[in-house]
């Protein structure tokens, strides 16, 4: 829609994956080194970690393609929500042998190839995606395909790439073996701000138009704060940014295009005067064809509708302004002085002391997640990131979280306690203070970032990966759990069926949850909350459900 106006010959920041604009950062480079290290060394398993949207696909995608066809034989399992037996199938398929037949001819088949292989000096290498969605029997045929090998090698390579749920899946007691043949590890973290900037340069100069489009410097951090540095939220804010700037005539993307494109993307509740970027673009469109059809000049029209976008700006930024005082005295006071690391820890043992759990003492992780999934792993819980999300997704929920924030004038971001909704109001605890603030919804809306982490236990050990047709005593329980909620009155048959995967979309459309029918663990949570089936605290009164 804005190509023409920025002299693109493509949309620069479209989510597709294309292999024109592959960026590799510093981190995606040292990533690649450690994949091509673990494969020429046959170090036989190797670990890719990293966020949603943080580039793994494209690493092993840029790997893919520049190992040599004459010294490798690769196969890339994209979607490995398979049971056993259709892995190894699907591995076979993508090898080009047979791949049909019981498990045992499979198995011969595959390791005839991959001796034939061996013998022509050539590496078969298995590439894994979203491998934290596998199932514990999966990774155990996988583990067994690896002990296709001769007396003095590995006989495949095998990739296992995914988000960091992967490094706790790994870790679980009954995968131990497995965990111990991983010699080639690497989490891969988020674009820094200096490799997020070039990134969008690299991206605006391949789709033809570096110099016709470009962002203000507080402009990329507003990007920065926003994304975490994740290319996948990068691409998505850029994008709308440059709808706006396309509405606006300008070639330049200002800080407060950024903000607006952030509200839009939140869906934030905005002033009556504001009309929505598709409905304005639509409204442009149309005007602009009806007066160039009867010759009228569309100057006239252009100022006007400029007019109003500058009027719903300063719409926004007097409610911001109204909001400000409240926050920048005693909240910015506080969360200056304190590091991300330590903010995280704070509002972490906040959590801790309402769940009846140990304090943190250190942290093991890489990031602010990681260290957190680690410490709630060892006390015995699950930590759920939430992303992307709303208000009215926190208030159902009703469970105290930690809350990203992003406050102006504060670099990175600071993590803090919510312990309770009343009246209201959403009250905060100070992690240098210990005071607590009490702040409305709109003021906490304008510094939150969309991200929360709650803690919650899964006492049924109900599966958060189910394959259509399973069958277990756990599908059982989440039948009854299902009922218990309303949303199921079908027979308890401990099989994940059409009328059980329906059942779960109706709990999840009732929560504010995407109806995808599957299980995860924002749903188990909400689904262990609705039954009563788990003890915690809850945010009407801090209190133990």
């Amino acid at each position: 829609m804005y190509c023409d106006f920025y002299g693109f010959k493509e949309q620069p920041f479209a989510i597709t994956p294309n292999p024109r604009f592959i960026f590799l950062s510093k981190y995606h480079r040292e990533a690649f080194a450690h994949l091509l290290y673990g494969i020429e060394s046959h170090a036989g398993f190797i670990e890719l970690t990293g966020e949603v949207g943080s580039g793994k696909t494209t690493i092993l995608r840029s790997l893919l393609g520049q190992l040599d066809d004459s010294k490798h034989r690769t196969a890339l399992i994209f979607n490995p929500k398979l049971s056993a037996d259709e892995l190894l199938r699907t591995i076979n398929r993508e090898f080009g042998i047979l791949a049909t037949g019981t498990i045992d001819e499979l198995m011969h088949a595959l390791n005839q190839f991959l001796l034939n292989e061996n013998a022509a000096a050539r590496t078969a290498v298995l590439v894994i995606d979203e491998a934290q969605n596998l199932d514990p029997a999966v990774l155990e045929q996988i583990r067994m395909i690896s002990n296709l090998e001769t007396d003095t090698d590995k006989l495949i390579q095998i990739v296992l790439a995914g988000q960091p749920e992967l490094v706790d899946l790994l870790e679980s007691d009954h995968l131990r073996q497995l965990n111990q043949r991983i010699k080639v590890r690497f989490h891969l973290p988020p674009l820094d701000l200096e490799d997020m900037a070039s990134y969008i340069d690299h991206r605006l100069e391949i789709a033809g138009g570096w110099k016709a489009a470009t962002f203000a410097p507080m402009a990329l951090k507003k990007i920065f704060n926003y994304s975490n540095g994740l290319p996948r939220l990068v691409n998505v804010l850029c994008d709308r940014a440059l709808l706006i700037g396309f509405t606006e005539e300008s070639r330049e993307i200002s800080p407060k295009m950024i903000d607006l494109a952030i509200r839009e993307l939140r869906r934030e509740n905005l002033p009556k005067s504001y009309v929505p970027l598709l409905w304005r673009l639509a409204a442009a469109a149309a005007i602009t064809v009806a007066l160039v059809s009867t010759g009228f000049i569309i100057g006239q029209y252009i100022e006007s509708s400029n007019s109003q976008s500058t009027a719903a700006q300063a719409s926004l930024s007097a409610g911001s302004s109204a909001a400000a005082p409240q926050v920048t005295d005693a909240i910015k006071s506080d969360l200056e002085q304190i590091s991300e690391l330590d903010c995280a820890t704070q509002g972490f043992n906040e959590l801790a002391r309402l769940w009846n759990i140990k304090p943190v003492v250190e942290y093991n992780g890489k990031t602010v997640h990681r260290g957190l999934e680690l410490v709630a792993a060892r006390r015995g819980m699950r930590l759920l990131n939430l992303k992307q999300m709303q208000i009215r997704d926190i208030v159902a929920t009703n469970a105290p979280c930690l809350l990203e924030l992003s406050i102006p004038g504060i670099k990175g971001t600071r993590y803090i306690a919510l312990t309770r909704i009343g009246s209201g109001e959403f009250f905060l605890l100070s992690p240098v203070s210990k005071m607590t603030w009490a702040l409305p919804e709109k003021t906490l809306a304008t510094y939150w970032t969309g991200t929360a982490y709650l803690l919650w236990r899964n006492v049924n050990n109900l599966p958060d990966s189910i394959q259509p047709g399973t069958s277990s005593v756990e599908i059982r329980k989440l039948q009854t759990m299902l009922a218990k909620a309303g949303s199921y009155s079908g027979k308890q048959s401990g099989t994940f069926d059409n009328a059980t995967q329906e059942a779960v979309r109706k709990f999840q459309k009732a929560h504010f949850i995407t109806p995808d029918g599957v299980p995860g663990p924002r749903t188990l949570l909400n689904l262990y909350r609705a039954c009563g089936e788990t003890k915690g605290p809850n945010l009407s009164n801090t209190g133990r459900t």
